[in-house]
């Protein structure tokens, strides 16, 4: 294996790069091979303390920056890296198991998007001036929150990094940034490549485990916003969190979406959906399609050629250009999904492909499952309702538009969605009648950076991915002027 990775790493608080204060560190594994890559700091309290101070020093010079002068910043981190996109990509898959081809095309590449993106944003961002009533003169203006704390998940490391830093920056915050302990590298990566062009303490980014430098950073007095990729579960306690501090909290949580394929759909791309919607990153996807509806006129149809593309999946090798899916993120991730494969058994479900690790093509010491499909079990049953976070679909026959909104929407979640149809009066209406935050038509996981991303119900609070992903990083500021030159007359 190309030796990309260091030994070991350090965190980057106050433009510095410092080990955990009580010297301990998380070491971490390549996903596929089961091999040691790396170690790096498990951050103490002390240092989370340190990071916050820095950031909110930082903050009170970094506030008065021009929004040229952060679009300039923003745009030199997305040309570096493009300029370092091959290296950046192999550390993702190195460090989270998904197949070169993706992070090159997908992570990589539409992380400088994103950068990009907002540069754009606040260059064209005006104020509003508005004269009520011939009276007052009301100015209204934007003004960046403060020190923000931001945690992201191991399933896309570096594009949710991107999410968080390039509008939280471009809004003229600081930030301390906490990747998954799972998968620190490729952020720790880019901080080394980007560190000269953003002044000291703008970004601090701090390592270590959930439950010590996540829980220190999450409770942590000094933040102003609370931002969050993750399960569900632990998005409640970063809300709990916020309420506790009274601080406002973007989150971004599980789902468990409905993907729809009406009788009078292209077959071709509702197989291509399919596929897209459950197997891209190993179905590590928090707006995975795992649940498949199919109407019953084509469903004796469509499922066999289904069964046929998840079987002819080419799996093994990551770093390999030619294939598709990569490794689970570790072995407890495929273990959790192998009890999900007893819960649908037990519930009467039938496994038509699938529902085992794989060990072949050289893949014997890594975390790797096989795409599958999963009838005989009704919308109600936990393999229907849970988030398994797997390359693990069911699919489900319905009959009629009306039925199949009410499985869709009979779901703690409302992440994403698609609908497969050739008519446009069909696919509007069901995507309306569906209680999710995202639906595509005739496709799945397209995530273009100037489209609003987000979920309704317990999948989140927020949008990212669009220029309204602003508004949750700054605070409205109302300047009124009385124009009218007179005393008030109130008190005589």
């Amino acid at each position: 294996m190309e030796k990309l990775v260091k030994d070991s790493y350090k965190m980057f608080i106050n433009g510095e790069w410092r080990n955990a204060s009580h010297g301990e560190t998380v070491k971490t594994y390549c996903p596929f091979n089961g091999e040691f890559l790396s170690e790096f700091p498990d951050a103490s309290q002390e240092d989370v303390d340190l990071a916050v101070k820095s950031a909110k020093e930082a903050f009170k010079t970094f506030k008065k920056t021009t929004p040229k002068q952060r679009a300039e910043m923003l745009n030199k981190i997305a040309d570096i890296i493009i300029e370092n996109k091959e290296f950046l990509a192999k550390m993702e898959t190195l460090d989270n198991g998904k197949p070169i081809r993706e992070t090159m095309a997908v992570d990589v590449s539409f992380a400088a998007d994103h950068f990009r993106y907002f540069a754009g944003c606040i260059l064209a961002e005006e104020g509003q001036a508005t004269v009520l009533d011939e009276k007052f003169l009301s100015l209204i203006l934007r003004e960046p929150i403060g020190v923000v704390g931001q945690i992201i998940p191991w399933n896309f490391p570096f594009l949710m990094a991107a999410w968080k830093l390039a509008p939280a920056m471009a809004a003229g915050n600081t930030i301390v940034i906490k990747p998954s302990s799972l998968t620190s590298l490729s952020l720790i990566a880019l901080v080394e490549l980007i560190q000269d062009i953003i002044p000291k303490g703008v970004l601090n980014l701090i390592t270590g485990k959930g439950r010590t430098a996540g829980e220190y950073l999450k409770n942590h007095e000094g933040l102003d916003k609370l931002a969050f990729t993750g399960s569900t579960e632990i998005g409640r306690d970063i809300a709990l969190a916020a309420a506790e501090k009274l601080i406002p909290a973007t989150l971004e949580l599980g789902g468990k979406s409905a993907n729809i394929v009406f009788d009078d759909a292209d077959i071709e791309k509702a197989l291509d959906g399919a596929q897209l919607g459950i197997l891209f990153n190993q179905g590590q996807v928090c707006c995975a399609g795992s649940r498949i509806f199919v109407q019953e006129k084509i469903y004796d149809k469509f499922i066999p050629r289904l069964i046929e593309k998840f079987e002819n999946i080419k799996i093994g090798d990551p770093l390999n250009p030619e294939t598709v899916m990569g490794s689970q993120i570790d072995q407890n991730q495929v273990d959790k999904i192998l009890e999900y494969m007893e819960v649908a058994k037990g519930e009467g479900g039938t496994i038509l492909t699938g529902g085992v690790q794989y060990k072949e093509n050289g893949c014997d010491k890594g975390a790797f499952m096989r795409p599958t499909l999963i009838s005989g079990v009704n919308n109600s049953c936990r393999i229907s309702q849970e988030e398994v976070f797997g390359p693990v679909a069911v699919v489900i026959k319905f009959k009629t538009a009306e039925e199949v909104i009410a499985m869709a929407n009979d779901s703690d979640y409302g992440l994403g969605g698609a609908v497969f149809t050739q008519d446009i009066n069909t696919a509007l209406n069901v995507s309306r009648s569906i209680e999710t935050g995202r639906v595509w038509i005739n496709t799945y996981n397209q995530i273009p950076e100037h489209a609003p991303f987000g979920g309704y119900k317990k999948s989140g609070i927020g949008r990212e991915t669009h220029k309204i992903i602003l508004e949750h990083y700054t605070q409205i500021k109302n300047i009124l002027i009385d124009l009218s030159g007179n005393v008030s007359g109130f008190y005589k």
